[in-house]
């Protein structure tokens, strides 16, 4: 069991730490709000991803000048690991989610800001991307295809 002065020492250390390395921000608050949009919005991604990797998939043939076997050999094995790939990413999103969380609540009253631990989930093109002051509701997002 750790001692409370042990416990207080070391929550002031990793904000030190945090707060150190991070950049000024334009509003506190920042770091949960994304915290609670990956926790949230992960699962959703993980249901979408057989939807978002077929239409990566319908993208990538339509625009890729590959030769015609590729064009016929690609979609089945390409459709699975694309699937796989979204899936990855989305629990990936779900893991940083959770742990950008207390940092996210520990930085609350102070206006600075985290580095995003998992970056695509940011920067993705997504099939809804809606920001509001409270909550960024962002599903659906092309983990494998960079951003435009």
């Amino acid at each position: 069991m750790i001692s409370p002065p042990r416990l207080v020492a070391s929550l002031a250390l990793a904000l030190a730490l945090v707060v150190g390395t991070s950049s000024p921000a334009q509003a506190g608050g920042e770091v949960l709000k994304r915290s609670v949009s990956n926790i949230v919005c992960a699962p959703i991604d993980l249901a979408l991803s057989p939807a978002v990797a077929g239409t990566t998939m319908v993208y990538n043939l339509k625009n890729v000048g590959d030769s015609t076997a590729v064009r016929y050999f690609y979609p089945p094995f390409g459709y699975l690991w694309l699937t796989g790939v979204q899936v990855g990413a989305s629990v990936l999103r779900g893991v940083a989610g959770a742990i950008e969380f207390l940092p996210g609540l520990v930085l609350l009253p102070f206006d600075v800001e985290m580095t995003p631990l998992f970056g695509p989930a940011e920067k993705g093109e997504a099939y809804v991307d809606q920001d509001t002051p409270v909550f960024h509701f962002k599903v659906g997002v092309d983990y494998t295809t960079p951003p435009s």
